[in-house]
């Protein structure tokens, strides 16, 4: 057995560092698993049953003092506190001034609104003050610098100068290096920096020693500041977490955290406000946004009796709600976990970039080592001070940080993204998955289909339309089979049961009663044969209910299930993306499937299957596939749970208030749409295009300012743009990740 817990990291800003704490976490031997979601600044571990929490803790907060000593370790708290952005001044030695965690609460109230706007302005104001007394030192140091940019000599104060201006710039980049040395942390990048310009001073370049730690302090700067800033993009877009519910109790109404709410309870949601937990509208109706869930722009009207969830704002009018589930369980909680936990689940692509993170700072230190003594020794005439310079370049490209930042930052991102089209994706390896996507096999009921049945067709004989749709409605009246309530509903009028006598069910054939003092009987054809009554078989697609009255043959009702509005283009759109083959399996008849199948042009399709004959075929397809792509199943999440599990990529479709769907499925369509399927596709590619970019990109600049500084061609002023500003740029490069 094991427990899980998830842990706060207040201030992490290096992804190499959490890479670090996350192996050394990893190793400990009470720690099953443990995953760092870089993005939200949260460690997830799984500790064994017999482990004391605590302890386990205490020994994490000590490996984060070692790496990272002015990151704030806490347990996280499932509360409205740790569900804010809270902003905070960093400590000396982080990367970025300010630092924004976790999700930012929207206030509905204009009151609320100006005090939040008052409170920023005034964090602004001292985020300033406290910029401008933390790197006091490195403001001096640059007014030096540039004092001694002025002498066109070296002399002794023009040096003295420029070592003095070195010391205040990097004073925190030699103290957190010297503490790394004495920890056994080597490859860092501060003690990389460190030995880089410490290197160009002895050698006599002072000016581009002290420029490169200048601009490298101001790239970190601006490297830390994006990082926030997108950590901030992707968060907003999980901004949908209540902050409170209005509990209705005998003493009247009462403002209340939503973890006190219990299932039964009565809500009510006033206009503006967001539903707090899930349950039945109990009085009231009107519109209410579900974009925040489903992506849908267009408001949805909602009345008494109807499913209400958390999330969801309500826009016009005061409605109660009975609350049917806790907010535990609730739909927003489960959605908010499961973006959280989306980390634990790591895309083959940012699996490579940690391990190949590893190995690189080493091979490229080595390669330093090897330009500064190889060539002065074998090339006549060398000069060591000159190949020095250049192994100096090679220390200071020598951190991975643009792949280790923005790897992570573009996958948590395309999550990001797709959550807000309405797609929930589990994590960053089904994402990555998506682009993949070769078969893609659908459920027809519930899926391209509404699940909802309706009548079609009325086909009377020797009497009226109407009456005959009477009469059966009338005996469909006492089922609450779906086929009856779809004859009920489409009869639109009140129904006297006291009409109906003698009622009697034939079990799976149809129903007999006498109705208005007449003797009906109604059904399959199955049952007019055994009953004698002379009529043809129809071909329909669909249900086709006979009727006999008195033993006369008297017509037949149609009932078929509706075709999503959406389904036909889905198909269309998706073979426009080079899907290879869309296959459609359903439990329903053969005719009823092929003139589906026919409509929406699927490929092909299979038809009367059971749940475990679904799986079957779903194998087979996987069996038949020639090339490496995967395969997709796209299913209602309450039927089909073992042919979600069984395909590479499982799609629940529809069934974010479905347990079931959640539970098996990878990717859940959060709206009824089978069109909801492309956008995830799409944002699989358009995420996994992005991470290739920043990898060729940062790896390729990288590996020519190497050359390049190998044969003298280039300075440690590239050198610094090959590390920080490369990061920047893929940072930035990682965002568009957020729009599908």
């Amino acid at each position: 057995m094991t427990n899980e817990i998830k842990i706060l990291l207040k201030g992490l800003n290096c992804a190499n560092c959490a890479n670090k704490i996350e192996a050394k976490v990893n190793a400990l031997k009470e720690i099953n698993e443990a995953n760092i979601n870089f993005s939200l600044g949260i460690i997830i571990i799984s500790i064994n049953e017999k482990s004391n929490e605590e302890e386990v803790i205490n020994k994490i907060k000590k490996i984060v003092k070692e790496l990272e000593p002015d990151v704030v370790v806490s347990k996280y708290k499932k509360n409205n506190n740790n569900l804010k952005m809270y902003k905070s001044s960093c400590k000396e030695g982080d990367c970025c001034s300010t630092h924004y965690h976790l999700h930012e609460s929207h206030g509905h109230s204009h009151s609320s609104d100006n005090n939040n706007h008052s409170n920023e302005n005034h964090s602004h104001s001292f985020e300033k003050k406290d910029f401008l007394q933390k790197n006091s030192l490195a403001i001096i140091g640059i007014l030096l610098y540039i004092i001694a940019m002025f002498f066109k000599e070296k002399s002794y104060l023009n040096i003295s100068l420029f070592i003095l201006s070195y010391a205040l710039i990097g004073e925190n980049v030699l103290r957190i290096a010297f503490k790394n040395i004495l920890r056994g942390e080597v490859f860092d990048e501060n003690f990389l920096m460190s030995i880089a310009t410490l290197g160009a001073l002895v050698i006599g370049q002072y000016p581009e020693a002290v420029g490169v730690m200048i601009f490298y302090k101001i790239g970190e700067l601006f490297q830390g500041y994006a990082v926030n800033k997108s950590r901030k993009s992707i968060t907003s877009l999980m901004n949908i977490r209540p902050e409170y519910a209005n509990l209705l109790t005998k003493s009247g109404e009462r403002k209340v955290s939503p973890e006190e709410v219990k299932v039964n309870d009565i809500i009510i949601i006033k206009p503006g406000e967001r539903v707090a937990l899930d349950g039945i509208i109990f009085e009231g109706e009107g519109a209410i946004d579900t974009s925040a869930l489903t992506g849908e722009s267009m408001p949805r009207e909602v009345y008494k009796d109807d499913e209400i969830l958390s999330g969801s704002i309500n826009l016009n009018s005061v409605i109660k709600v009975k609350v049917n589930k806790s907010f535990g369980e609730s739909t927003i909680s489960r959605i908010l976990e499961m973006v959280e936990n989306a980390s634990n689940k790591k895309a083959p692509t940012e699996q490579f970039i940690t391990k190949f993170s590893r190995v690189y700072t080493p091979i490229v230190v080595f390669l330093a080592l090897a330009v500064a003594i190889i060539p002065p020794i074998i090339v006549k005439g060398a000069v060591f001070s000159d190949w020095i310079y250049r192994a100096l370049i090679f220390l200071v490209i020598s951190c991975p940080c643009a792949l280790v930042v923005s790897v992570p930052l573009g996958l948590f991102a395309g999550i990001g993204g797709a959550s807000k089209k309405g797609v929930l994706v589990k994590g960053g390896n089904y994402l990555e998955a998506l682009k993949k996507i070769d078969t893609v096999v659908f459920d027809k009921t519930g899926t391209l289909t509404k699940g909802v049945f309706k009548v079609t067709e009325i086909n009377s004989l020797y009497i009226d339309k109407d009456e005959l749709l009477k009469i059966v409605a009338l005996a469909e009246s006492f089922s609450n089979h779906p086929i009856a309530q779809s004859i009920v509903k489409a009869y639109k009028k009140q129904i006297n049961k006291e009409e109906v006598s003698n009622y009697e069910e034939l079990s799976g054939h149809g129903i007999k009663a006498t109705i208005q003092g007449k003797e009906v009987i109604l059904g399959n054809y199955k049952l007019m044969k055994d009953k004698n009554i002379d009529c043809e078989k129809v071909t329909k697609v669909g249900t086709v209910v006979y009727v006999s009255i008195n033993g006369v043959y008297n017509g037949n009702i149609v009932i078929a299930d509706e075709v999503k509005d959406d389904s036909k283009e889905s198909i269309k759109k998706l073979k426009a993306l080079g899907i290879n083959k869309i296959v459609m399996l359903t439990g329903d008849s053969k005719l009823v499937a092929e003139q589906v199948a026919i409509d929406l042009g699927v490929d092909d399709f299979k038809s009367e299957l059971l749940p475990v004959d679904k799986v079957v075929q779903v194998e087979n397809l996987i069996k038949e596939k020639k090339s490496n792509g995967k395969l997709i199943f796209v299913g209602d999440g309450i039927n089909d749970a073992p042919v979600l599990a069984r395909a590479d990529i499982g799609v629940a479709m529809g069934g974010i208030g479905s347990d079931a769907a959640i539970e098996a499925a990878d990717v859940i369509l959060m709206k009824d749409n089978p069109l909801a399927l492309v956008d995830a596709i799409k944002a699989g590619r358009k995420t996994n295009k992005i991470l290739w970019q920043n990898i060729i990109f940062s790896l390729g600049i990288k590996i020519i300012v190497l050359i390049l500084g190998t044969f003298g061609l280039a300075t440690m002023w590239e050198a610094v743009f090959a590390d920080v500003g490369v990061t920047l740029i893929a940072v930035l490069n990682s965002m568009r990740a957020l729009k599908i």
